[in-house]
C-alpha cells in the first residue's frame, strides 16, 4: 500500500508593491536592533570567510553551508517579532534543525552557480571563466566587451531558477518541516508566482546596491582628491552596504512569512494594510 503524498503547501499570489514592502519591514526590523544584526553579519562574514581561505575544501565548504547560517537568520527574525533581540548565538540556530535538508539546499546552490558560470563560456569563449579563475586580469577595456557583457547577461539568466528555487527553501525547512526537494519545488512555485513582487525587489536591490552606490563614489570622485575620495568611499559605503545586507537578510523571513502566513495577525502595520506576523 503507497503512503499518502502530503498536501502541496499554499501560498499567496503578492502583487508588485509586496516587493518594496519587504524592503520596508526588513528594514524597519533591522532599525529597532541596529548594533545587534550588524554584529550578528559580521559575525557571518568572519566565519564564511575564515572557512573559504581552508586550501582545497574551503571554497566548496563555505558556499554549502550558506543555507545552514540563513536559518540563523530566520532565527533572529523570528525571534525578534516575538520580542526576543538577535544574538549571534542564533546564527548557529540550522546546525540543530535539520541538516539532512539544509545541507543538500547548499550543494544545489554550488552545482546551479558553478553551472550557471560554466556555460558562459558558450557565449564568449570562457574569457569570463578566465577571470574569474585568476587566470586572466579584468580592466575595463575587458568588462566593455559585447561577448562578455552578453555572457555575465546569460549565466545571470541561467541562475534565476536556481536562486528562485532557493529563495524561500530554507525557510519552509525549518518552519515547515520540509525536505530538501520539496522545499526547492515550492520555493520555485511561490516564487514563479509571485514574479511580480520578486521583480520589483529585484530593480529596488539594483538600484540600492548598485546605482546610488555607483553614483555616490563617482560624485566623490569628481569633488574630491583621489586619497580623500577613497577614505570618503570607505566611510559611507561601508557602513551603507552593511545597512542593506542585513536588511536583505532579514527580508528573507519577511518575504516568506507574506507568502506562506499571508493570514497571521500582523506584528507591525503599515500603509499597505497586510503583513507578516508572530
Amino acid at each position: 500500500m503507497s503512503a499518502v503524498a502530503p498536501a502541496a503547501i499554499r501560498f499567496a499570489r503578492r502583487d508588485a508593491a509586496h516587493g518594496a514592502l519587504w524592503l520596508r519591514r526588513a528594514f524597519a526590523m533591522l532599525s529597532q536592533h541596529r548594533v545587534r544584526w550588524l554584529l550578528l553579519l559580521l559575525a557571518y562574514y568572519v566565519i564564511i570567510v575564515s572557512i573559504d581561505v581552508l586550501p582545497i575544501v574551503g571554497a566548496f565548504v563555505a558556499p554549502l553551508l550558506k543555507p545552514v547560517f540563513a536559518v540563523g537568520f530566520l532565527a533572529a527574525a523570528w525571534s525578534q517579532e516575538r520580542g526576543e533581540p538577535p544574538s549571534i548565538g542564533q546564527l548557529f540556530r540550522g546546525f540543530r534543525s535539520d541538516l539532512r535538508a539544509l545541507l543538500p539546499l547548499g550543494a544545489v546552490f554550488v552545482a546551479g552557480m558553478t553551472g550557471a558560470v560554466v556555460v558562459t563560456s558558450f557565449v564568449d569563449g570562457g574569457k569570463l571563466l578566465e577571470v574569474l579563475a585568476g587566470a586572466a586580469r579584468p580592466d575595463e577595456a575587458f568588462f566593455g566587451r559585447g561577448e562578455v557583457q552578453l555572457a555575465m547577461l546569460f549565466g545571470a539568466l541561467c541562475a534565476l531558477p536556481v536562486v528562485l528555487a532557493l529563495w524561500f527553501a530554507p525557510a519552509l525547512v525549518v518552519f515547515q518541516d520540509c525536505a530538501a526537494g520539496r522545499a526547492l519545488a515550492t520555493s520555485l512555485r511561490a516564487a514563479v508566482a509571485n514574479w511580480r513582487p520578486i521583480g520589483v525587489y529585484g530593480l529596488l536591490l539594483f538600484f540600492y546596491g548598485g546605482v546610488l552606490p555607483g553614483a555616490a563614489a563617482a560624485a566623490i570622485a569628481a569633488l574630491a582628491p583621489h586619497e580623500v575620495a577613497q577614505a570618503i568611499l570607505m566611510l559611507l559605503l561601508l557602513p551603507y552596504l552593511a545597512l542593506l545586507v542585513a536588511t536583505l537578510h532579514i527580508s528573507d523571513y519577511v518575504s516568506y512569512r507574506d507568502i506562506f502566513h499571508p493570514d497571521d495577525t500582523p506584528a507591525s502595520r503599515d500603509e499597505a494594510g497586510s503583513g507578516v506576523s508572530s
